[in-house]
Parts: structure tokens; C-alpha cells; sequence
């Protein structure tokens, strides 16, 4: 598993590409996509997107590449800064790294990732998403936060833990492998 600063930041990096297309594509599609094709009359999601001019964010319509865009740099840069850092050592909590068998170790890692991400990132997506059209209150901003978070964390959780840290880190452990053989040939080439 990623061992260095660089190594974790290209994990977070493989983990944030999928999680945000795999939420955008949730939100849109699973949690949203009656309301909209509803709304617009339109026979399928994207054909209701397109109708409504993009997916409203931040007071506007954007297209869903600027969404996943601004999703991205958010989740990345939360990733990095709170998520990672903090979820190891919530999990060095619970168990020793050293002691503790690393497929168990990990799911707690995982667990708590979950358990940070899914909060922060849904309090995010209630501003980026929030109806400002109608005006602001606070007491519609946590209730769609909370709301968001009762949708997304069943879904976070078991997406993470069943699919998407498992495909993360077995591509993560090819590619480190292929990394790391053509670091060791190319050491033994040159002495």
C-alpha cells in the first residue's frame, strides 16, 4: 500500500477519480433522475440535464463535465488535507498497523474514510447544490445536508468497501509493481 507522500497522493488521486464519477453518476441518475425527467418531461436523464440546461450548481446550470471538475478538486483536496490523515489514524486507534492482519486493517481504514468523506462532502454538495433562487437559510442548508447524508452514506459505504478500494488497490498494486520492476531493472542496468 502507498508507502510515501507521492505514493499517497496518486492513490488518493485513483480513489477521488472514481468516487466522483461514481457519486455524480448516483446523484444524477438514482437519487434525481425521476425528479428531472418529471420536471422536464424529457425520457431519460440526460436527456432531462440537457433540457434543464446542465445540473444547477452554485446558483446556475453547469455542465455535468464542470460539475465532476469542481466535485474533483474538492474531493481531492479534502482527500488529501483531512481524509487520509485523519482516517489512519483513527484506525491506529482501534488497532496496530503492526499487529492487526492488513486486509483488517484496512477495512477500518476504509470505514473511517467513509466516515469523514461522506458527512464532509455532502455538507459541500448542500452549498454547491443549495437552492439559492429561493433564498438562503441555514435551517434548509443542514436540513439538506443531513438529508444528503442519509442518501449518500449507505451508498458510500458499500461502494468503498465492496468495489471501489478493492479495484483501487489491486490497480494500485499492478501499477506499483510494474513501477517498482522497471525502477529495479533499471538499477541493475546501470551498475
Amino acid at each position: 500500500m502507498p508507502r510515501t507522500q507521492l505514493q499517497r497522493m496518486m492513490f488518493a488521486l485513483m480513489t477521488v477519480i472514481v468516487t466522483v464519477h461514481a457519486y455524480v453518476f448516483y446523484s444524477l441518475y438514482v437519487v434525481n433522475g425521476s425528479t428531472f425527467m418529471n420536471v422536464t418531461g424529457a425520457d431519460s436523464v440526460l436527456g432531462a440535464v440537457n433540457a434543464m440546461g446542465g445540473v444547477y450548481m452554485l446558483g446556475r446550470n453547469l455542465p455535468i463535465w464542470a460539475v465532476v471538475i469542481i466535485e474533483f478538486i474538492l474531493a481531492y483536496t479534502l482527500e488529501i488535507t483531512v481524509g487520509s490523515p485523519m482516517s489512519f489514524k483513527l484506525a491506529c486507534k482501534v488497532f496496530d498497523p503492526r499487529e492487526t492482519h492488513p486486509v483488517l486493517f484496512e477495512t477500518a481504514i476504509i470505514c473511517a474514510t467513509v466516515g469523514i468523506m461522506c458527512p464532509s462532502m455532502s455538507f459541500l454538495a448542500a452549498v454547491l447544490y443549495y437552492p439559492y433562487y429561493a433564498g438562503f437559510n441555514i435551517f434548509t442548508l443542514l436540513a439538506n445536508w443531513i438529508k444528503l447524508v442519509c442518501f449518500n452514506f449507505p451508498f458510500a459505504f458499500f461502494s468503498q468497501l465492496f468495489f471501489i478500494q478493492p479495484l483501487i488497490r489491486t490497480v494500485f498494486r499492478f501499477a506499483m509493481s510494474k513501477f517498482g520492476s522497471k525502477t529495479t531493472e533499471t538499477s541493475k542496468a546501470s551498475a
